[in-house]
């Protein structure tokens, strides 16, 4: 039971949710890839998957289920066995008094339904699932990965530890892909491999927080380097110098990059691996956590035919992300994006993107030099590190081009003294520099364990939270109402799942510019920007702790790093 096109065209296109000219251009891509008419319209980002899902299955006649939401015992989804659930696109996710509850691409499959009757005695409550969210809810098959490598390398290791087998004998290929995709399952944004005095220690970054997850055999070590310098395309001979590198892995449907770094320790190599997943890049400007009126801002700033836009943080605070978010936007036929990045972390179709290379000597300045005399219409560099790097940018931004870039600084206010201090002379920064964003990201709370709980202002205080800020929230009340999670499977036990942005956005206004041809400190400029109506990103993070999307420790935590 699938819809037609033209059903689809009907639900969509008649309520406004997407144009025909859009739904014609999806249609004929599907044609052309041989692909469903759903998942490109999801691919092209015009219609989130669980939304088009519910509009499916009202169309259909079935109750929808979002599997992402749900935390599936192993007993009931080894109801259906894992081949049947991937040809068949089944899966059981519940048993309740009134039976077993399935979601199926296609509910409509009687034939299924009735097997499913036949072999559990149980009656069946069909469910409509997209095919995206069946293929991601697949993962529940997969066992721990501790169980999954004691399948693996159990005798192997344990021999090899004893020096009965070689260390060659052990199978290194089914173990770095097996960390791999573990890591890819788990949303992991790095793996790490490091060599200890007896031991490898294996940690995966998730959610900006590393966790311990695997130890190995220190004898495997060897092997293991060489294995991800076989496949980054790496000198194995070559141990006492650092090299980077990327390779390309597909999961299921996905394929994504994985970017390498080796550096040599006192204990042998250390590996770390960036994974770049497609579904990483499912993020839009809107999506990333900023609040109505600082999206307003950014909006208008990117909108500007020329000019200077800045993302600034900590390493790992996502001003890339934002940057590609806003690249999105602008990425049209008929303007000409370039960008100079260190590295290029996503491929953007319709984008000229340079990678630095210092080997060629090819640095951002140079880089920069080379893309202004390419025509561009919006240039972005992947970071300001230098002088020679700021002047040509800003000298971009004030020649009819829009620049986006990065800084390294913890407030958006700390920005401009820093630009000056770059050499660039302050009538340039104010009239050159459209709007800057400072960020941080913090964790979610789980929503499957989430729970309210209330706070005093005397446990605020104890926070170090000032008394203007515990006010403003307060509004009068002696108690107010936050969130926390107990902890659950769904989130590992941590309380936490996902991550999202909180923001300060600084535009510039008359009397910023005039503080900037002053040569006014931070200070003076931020509490000019406060004045203007600018919300600094712990007035946001509490805004999100009293919404009941993080905690007031995960604010705390970043805000005063």
């Amino acid at each position: 039971m699938k819809l037609s096109p033209e059903k689809l065209k009907k639900i969509l296109v008649e309520p406004g949710f997407i144009t025909e000219a859009q739904f014609k251009e999806s249609k004929r891509e599907a044609e052309n890839q041989n692909k469903p008419l759903e998942e490109i319209l999801v691919e092209r980002e015009l219609i989130a998957d669980e939304n088009l899902g519910k509009l499916i299955a009202e169309e259909l006649g079935y109750k929808f289920i979002n599997l992402r939401k749900e935390v599936i015992p192993e007993e009931i989804i080894k109801i259906v066995p894992e081949l049947v659930a991937k040809i068949q696109q089944v899966l059981v996710f519940d048993k309740t008094k009134e039976g077993l509850e399935v979601a199926l691409a296609d509910p409509g499959n009687f034939e299924m339904i009735d097997w499913l009757e036949r072999k559990t005695g149980e009656k069946i409550i069909p469910y409509y699932a997209t095919p995206r969210d069946i293929g991601d809810a697949l993962k529940y098959y997969r066992k721990e990965l501790k169980k999954t490598f004691g399948e693996i390398i159990k005798t192997q290791v344990e021999r090899a530890e004893k020096d009965k087998i070689k260390a060659e004998d052990v199978p290194i290929i089914k173990i770095v892909d097996t960390i791999i995709e573990y890591a890819y399952e788990n949303r992991a944004s790095d793996i790490h491999v490091e060599p200890l005095e007896n031991q490898i220690q294996v940690r995966f970054r998730i959610d900006g927080v590393l966790h311990n997850v695997l130890t190995l055999p220190k004898n495997l070590h060897g092997l293991i380097v060489t294995r991800i310098k076989v496949l980054a395309k790496l000198r194995t001979d070559e141990h006492l110098a650092a090299q980077d590198g990327k390779f390309v892995v597909k999961f299921e449907k996905e394929k994504f990059d994985i970017r390498v770094s080796i550096i040599p320790v006192t204990e042998g190599e250390n590996i770390v691996m960036r994974l770049l997943s497609e579904r990483a890049r499912k993020f839009t400007l809107e999506t990333l956590g900023f609040s109505e009126r600082d999206f307003k801002k950014a909006q208008n700033a990117i909108r500007k035919p020329y000019g200077m836009v800045l993302a600034t943080g900590p390493t790992g605070c996502g001003k890339t992300t934002t940057l590609y978010a806003i690249l999105k936007i602008l990425n049209r036929p008929e303007v000409n994006i370039c960008t100079i990045e260190d590295p290029v972390e996503y491929d953007v179709a319709g984008i000229s993107q340079i990678q630095v290379n210092p080997k060629t000597n090819l640095t951002f300045a140079k880089g920069l030099r080379s893309i202004v005399r390419q025509d561009p219409d919006i240039i972005m560099v992947g970071e300001i590190r230098d002088p020679e790097t700021a002047g040509i940018a800003i000298n971009s931004a004030m020649t009819g081009h829009l620049v986006l870039s990065t800084m390294h600084a913890n407030t958006a206010a700390t920005n401009l003294p820093r630009l000056m201090d770059m050499g660039i002379e302050p009538f340039l920064v104010a009239s050159s520099v459209n709007v800057i964003i400072a960020q941080r990201l913090v964790r979610k709370i789980c929503m499957k364990c989430r729970e309210s709980y209330e706070v005093t202002k005397t446990e605020l205080r104890k926070l170090n939270l000032s008394e203007d800020l515990i006010e403003k929230f307060f509004k009068g009340k002696k108690k107010i109402r936050v969130y926390r999670g107990r902890g659950c499977r769904a989130c590992v036990n941590t309380g936490l799942s996902g991550r999202i942005g909180i923001f300060e956005v600084l535009e510039m206004e008359d009397n910023i510019r005039t503080l900037i041809m002053e040569k006014a400190n931070a200070d003076q400029i931020q509490a000019q920007a406060i004045k203007n109506g600018m919300t600094t990103m712990l007035e946001e993070g509490i805004e999100k702790v009293v919404s009941g999307i993080t905690t007031i420790e995960e604010i705390i935590r970043v805000t005063r790093e």
